[in-house]
Order: C-alpha cells, then sequence, then structure tokens
C-alpha cells in the first residue's frame, strides 16, 4: 500500500512538473471579466466597476476607468459589473451593469466617460463590441444582435439568431463577419453589415458553447460537453479535441495555427497545433475558473479568470 502511494505521488510530481508556470503578472481591481490587447497595453474589465489600463511591457497600471455605482433590488449601492471593453481609435467601449437586469453602455474618450444609453433602454447586453468609429455590434442575452449607431443613436438593424440564450461572439479581423455562440451548440456565421445569415455550423458541439473565437479563418469554441471544436469554414472541415472537464475558455493565435482552451479541472490550459493536432504544453498557476484565453502573439498569451491575477505565459 505503502509502495502504491509513493508511486502516485511520484506520478503526481511528474505530471506538475511538466505543467508550466506563468513568465509574469498583471494584478487587476476585481475579477476578470473581458480582456483585451492593443498597442502595447492590456485593457481588464472587471467586477469592481471599473476598466484597469496597464503597460503591457511592465506590467503596470497605467490608468483606471470607473463607472457609476448602481442600486441593487436591496437599495444598497454596489459596483457595477463590467461585462466588456472594446476599443478603436481613441474610444473605449464600455459595457456595464445597471439597474433592473439591464445594461448600460459607455464611451470613453480624451478623459471623458459619457453615457451612450442606459437601464431605461431595456437591454440585456451581454457582449458590445465596436464594427468601426461609429456603430457597435451588441448581443442580448435573448441571441438578438443589434448594429447601433452612435451619432444617432438608433439601431441600423436588429435580428433575432436564434431562440436560444446567447453565450458569446467573436468578430475576423475585418469585422465583416460575426460568428455566434449559443447554448444549441450551433455556430452562426452573420454578416455585419446587414445581420443577414452567411453559414450555419453544426453538428460537432451538442450543448452550450461558452466561448468562440474567429482568426484567419479558423473557429475555435469551448464547449460545455467538453469539446473544443476546430472549424475552417473554407474548406468546411471540422475536427473536435475531447477533454475530460468543462472547458469554459478557448483562445487562438493570430495566425489561428495555435489554439489554447481549459482542459481540466485544476484551470490549466492546453495549447495544440490546429494543424497537426500535437499537444504544444500545458500551463498553470491558476486558482479560478478561467475567462479569457487571450493570445498577444504567436509565442505569448494572457488568461484572465474570477481572480484579480492575469498570468502571462510563453509558449516556446
Amino acid at each position: 500500500m505503502k509502495i502504491i502511494t509513493i508511486l502516485m505521488l511520484l506520478l503526481t510530481l511528474l505530471v506538475s512538473q511538466n505543467i508550466k508556470q506563468p513568465a509574469s503578472k498583471f494584478t487587476s481591481s476585481g475579477s476578470v471579466v473581458d480582456l483585451l490587447y492593443k498597442d502595447g497595453k492590456v485593457y481588464s474589465a472587471t467586477n469592481a466597476g471599473c476598466v484597469d489600463i496597464f503597460d503591457y511591457q511592465s506590467k503596470k497600471l497605467i490608468k483606471k476607468i470607473e463607472v457609476e455605482k448602481i442600486v441593487d433590488f436591496a437599495g444598497d449601492k454596489i459596483d457595477a459589473k463590467v461585462y466588456s471593453v472594446d476599443i478603436i481609435d481613441d474610444k473605449i467601449l464600455i459595457l456595464s451593469q445597471d439597474k433592473g437586469g439591464f445594461t448600460r453602455v459607455h464611451i470613453h474618450q480624451n478623459g471623458k466617460t459619457e453615457l451612450l444609453f442606459d437601464h431605461s433602454k431595456t437591454l440585456a447586453v451581454a457582449k458590445a463590441k465596436f464594427l468601426d468609429s461609429n456603430t457597435i455590434l451588441l448581443a442580448l442575452l435573448s441571441d438578438e444582435l443589434i448594429s447601433y449607431d452612435i451619432k444617432k443613436r438608433s439601431n441600423n438593424w436588429l435580428m433575432q439568431v436564434s431562440g436560444a440564450r446567447f453565450s458569446d461572439f467573436a468578430l475576423n479581423e475585418s469585422k465583416s463577419e460575426v460568428v455566434i455562440a449559443d447554448e444549441s451548440g450551433n455556430l452562426k456565421i452573420h454578416n455585419t453589415k446587414d445581420g443577414k445569415l452567411i453559414k450555419l455550423l453544426s453538428g460537432e458541439n451538442l450543448d452550450n458553447v461558452f466561448q468562440v473565437d474567429y482568426k484567419n479563418g479558423i473557429i475555435a469554441t469551448a464547449g460545455q460537453d467538453r469539446k473544443v471544436v476546430i472549424y475552417t469554414p473554407k474548406s468546411a472541415s471540422a475536427y473536435h479535441i475531447k477533454s475530460n472537464f468543462l472547458i469554459y475558455s478557448v483562445g487562438l493565435s493570430p495566425s489561428g495555427k495555435v489554439v489554447g482552451y481549459s482542459s481540466d479541472e485544476h484551470n490549466n490550459i492546453s495549447v495544440v497545433d490546429t494543424a497537426t493536432k500535437a499537444n504544444i504544453g500545458r500551463f498553470g498557476g491558476n486558482n479560478m475558473t478561467l475567462t479569457k484565453i487571450l493570445f498577444i502573439n504567436e509565442s505569448e498569451f494572457l488568461v484572465a479568470s474570477d481572480d484579480k491575477i492575469i498570468n502571462l505565459y510563453s509558449v516556446k
């Protein structure tokens, strides 16, 4: 019995030694909900009612954008959870929690944070991203998509994606296409100009897709059915990687040649070559459920979780 115990401990030690630890880290104001990198800066949307902006090289916090607290059902003032953040030119788009279960959108520019709309619009927006400097794409929990004109403060178009509950969306590099994931497991690719359906991807994930990413013509999913699916729509090909645990987060490198995904109950990340399916490595050091895997380039990626710590890893 003692020999078996010792062997199990040695095996556990051997496995843990093969898990790479973070090269560095950022410390955010609260649990990280969304993460963005642009022009040497990391933008962290938190549940502490703010967007933290870090210098990528120094890892230091250089700016904090705070949104107003909200009043909850008990009448108490609480921090408004920031659901997503985006940036185009000098504009920062901030989607946050508002009262009554609805959401609000702010645009931060020239040191000022201005409200675009609030709970009075009665929208439960789950994600918001820029399409261009005057247009944002809103995804509602009801799986509706809205193209919204900032100057006119009105909809360009609104369409119902499906009857399922929305999970996530990802834009291609030109922002001409958006791929939407929901609890059905199917993916829908839509044209962002008019909202029309371009393609339906089905038959791989059979349950809720938590996250989706879209890079260089490659689409990757994180599924409740413990599958990472890699789609190449142009060649009509798809395959899946099976995990032993729910896959909460997924991220592709800019080229789409590498995918990272949360692969076990210990919040470790597996990184795989999308073409050969070869395992590149496993990465650990995250204490909470992963919320975002973001590749900075082909050899570095960030991992955020329900924690203040954002870990930086090197693939090499």
